[in-house]
């Protein structure tokens, strides 16, 4: 039988495509020529595309710079603990009705009164002890009347502190911005006293300023300066200028 040329040209050209399309094929696929083993030797495994590592979580930003740290401020003294001459005055101060103190009796919580307003009768209650008298009292008075009451038959060896948390107020009127009663403060003069009261009016007098103590609440007000003490109780009054 005599064969076509032109159909065996045709086989002939094609055979070419057709290998290069195997080759294609299989790498798409993933597989490939069987590698040559060396001699002796066991073929060697294929190896594998690893898969790319996950991205790992970027942390957070550190702060550009130093970070400053913040220091707390160092507790502030009384000024009785600054000034020798408050520290004098204070010792010698006597509670009134109005002044709010604490009592503690260390390690004995029955014992322990905070912050008791004293009224006109001045006295604490206790346990056993029961009404103890402070009006009138200094400071150092009291922890050595409860000392003395509950050593021995009560206590070995009793370590009371008695300190003022709150002293009762003064009390300033006439041409200032905010007359009114205001808390005793350490210290306190008549210059001070007009400060906390918002300051002297347009017109107040500064050669007019009176002052009636507690204790000499009968009396007549006496005439005083901006540097005159005030004590627990006073009363201030600035009056008017008229020139």
């Amino acid at each position: 039988m005599v064969q076509d040329p032109s159909m065996a040209r045709v086989r002939v050209a094609t055979w070419p495509m057709m290998f290069v399309s195997m080759v294609l094929g299989m790498l798409v696929s993933g597989c490939g020529f069987a590698q040559v083993a060396p001699a002796g030797g066991m073929p060697r495994p294929v190896a594998q595309a690893s898969s790319p590592p996950a991205l790992a979580q970027s942390a957070p930003a550190a702060p550009s710079g130093p970070v400053a740290q913040v220091t707390p401020a160092p507790p502030q003294s009384p000024p009785a603990a600054n000034d020798p001459a408050i520290a004098s005055l204070m010792s010698n101060y006597r509670l009134g009705a109005g002044d709010v103190i604490s009592i503690r009796v260390f390690g004995e919580d029955e014992f322990t009164r905070e912050k008791v307003r004293l009224n006109d009768a001045g006295t604490v209650s206790f346990p056993i002890l029961g009404e103890i008298v402070v009006l009138g009292r200094t400071v150092g008075e009291i922890e050595a009347l409860l000392t003395g009451r509950l050593k021995g038959r009560i206590l070995v060896n009793p370590r009371v502190s008695v300190w003022i948390e709150e002293y009762r107020p003064f009390f300033i009127n006439g041409m200032v911005e905010r007359p009114g009663a205001y808390a005793y403060q350490p210290g306190l003069n008549v210059r001070k006293a007009v400060s906390i009261a918002g300051g002297f009016k347009e017109r107040a007098s500064t050669s007019k300023i009176f002052v009636v103590r507690e204790k000499k609440a009968l009396e007549t007000p006496t005439k005083v300066d901006l540097n005159t003490e005030i004590g627990p109780g006073d009363s201030i009054t600035v009056e008017e200028s008229f020139f």
